[in-house]
């Protein structure tokens, strides 16, 4: 099959969510011997950024467009007065358009990939000049991660803020369920969530897989106990949970009963975070050279995701590391999971605080959890195993 995999940001480096699900399912597909291409926009935000060179790129067909997010304060005021989403106009480039449209008339594509809502503005385009089945693939559902942000805010010009925002994704989001051939989500509840809303085009559930051989644990070279957070705090939900857990938690972590080392690491964290550092205390780390690396040396990962949708990719990647995971339910959504098995489901302050205090304690318990998520991972979401079915979700589009 030729397949063209959109994206509304470069997947390289794959140190996110976003990049790592992208590129694992191109090298799933790329090892099952299918003609891949990948078109992707730059955001300007990105384009200082080195990209990591990957093996991946010499297998694939790749081109990135360069192209400017920001909103000015004159944009996003007179967008008040809007019923559009900026949030996903900011995404259209008329120049970007003509360029996909010219990919899609001189390639003969089966399939055509929407990686997120944030691709969608370019969905008529392509229907008009392309033959191709167009996929959507589902991340999260896009306006219920803003209307549970806007529930966890207590000032009330954030919470207005943020439901108009999550009104007009859902009003977008909507409107286009049945303008696909086929819908891929990750979870089950995503699906049941879609078809509530009237979504009548076929959608699969296919969850996130990795490549197990590029998780190797290496329990020796652990630091036992030690807390920690890896995540990109660009993400609002990402930073509304880790502010939550470090302003309840920096005392208990500092001189209180939970006196174990608490890392934080991932891109984009703001600067005003390292207010919460103290020294052989609290770790505001930043990003790191390598993220696979940085968890293996740590013990006890914490996810206290508040708000947020979809399958969560670092937890995927914890388990994999074998690593004892302590996520809200909200969190851990989508996963097979069983608590107090193969992970730890926290969903309030004191929650949160027996179950750090238990881990510090029990060595032991912590590695039979990590030892158990790493099984489940190996069942459930081996990326050989997800990309065969993600296949045969094509062929079903396809009517083969």
């Amino acid at each position: 099959m030729k397949i063209l995999i959109l994206t509304h940001r470069i997947p390289f480096p794959q140190n996110g969510g976003y990049p790592i699900v992208v590129g694992n399912t191109i090298r799933g597909l790329v090892n099952q011997g299918h003609n891949v291409s990948l078109v992707s926009l730059n955001d300007k935000k990105q384009n200082g950024k080195v990209m990591e060179t990957d093996e991946l790129l010499e297998r694939i067909n790749y081109r990135s467009y360069p192209i400017d997010t920001s909103i000015s304060m004159l944009d996003a005021f007179i967008n008040l007065f809007s019923q559009h989403s900026a949030n996903i106009d900011k995404y259209y480039d008329p120049a970007f358009e003509r360029l996909l449209i010219g990919e899609v008339r001189n390639t003969a594509y089966d399939i055509i990939q929407f990686e997120g809502l944030f691709v969608a503005p370019y969905l008529e385009g392509v229907r008009k000049n392309s033959k191709a089945k167009l996929v959507y693939r589902a991340h999260n559902i896009e306006h219920q991660v803003w209307e549970r942000l806007a529930i966890q805010k207590n000032d009330p010009f954030k919470r207005w803020f943020l439901k108009m925002v999550a009104r007009r994704i859902k009003k977008y989001e909507l409107q286009h369920l049945n303008s696909f051939d086929a819908i891929a989500v990750f979870t089950q509840q995503d699906k049941i969530t879609m078809e509530g809303y009237g979504a009548k085009v076929n959608i699969d559930v296919i969850p996130v897989g990795i490549d197990m051989q590029r998780y190797q644990p290496e329990p020796e070279k652990t630091e036992y106990p030690s807390l920690f957070f890896l995540g990109s705090l660009n993400w609002m939900p990402n930073r509304e949970g880790i502010e939550w857990f470090l302003e309840n938690f920096h005392n208990d972590l500092v001189e209180g009963d939970l006196r174990v080392k608490f890392y934080v690491a991932g891109n984009d964290i703001p600067e005003q975070f390292d207010e919460y550092e103290i020294m052989g205390k609290i770790y505001i780390q930043g990003e790191v050279d390598d993220a696979l690396e940085f968890v293996n040396s740590k013990s006890i990962m914490i996810v206290p995701l508040l708000s947020g949708g979809g399958m969560r990719v670092k937890i995927v990647e914890g388990m994999a590391m074998q690593k004892c995971i302590i996520s809200t339910s909200l969190g851990a959504e989508g996963i097979q999971y069983t608590n107090g098995v193969n992970i730890l489901i926290a969903d309030t302050r004191t929650e949160f605080f027996n179950a750090i205090k238990r881990c510090i304690a029990d060595e032991e318990f912590c590695q039979n959890v990590g030892l158990n998520a790493r099984r489940m991972i190996e069942n459930q979401h081996d990326i050989h195993a997800i990309s065969v079915n993600l296949v045969k979700f094509y062929h079903k589009v396809l009517g083969k």
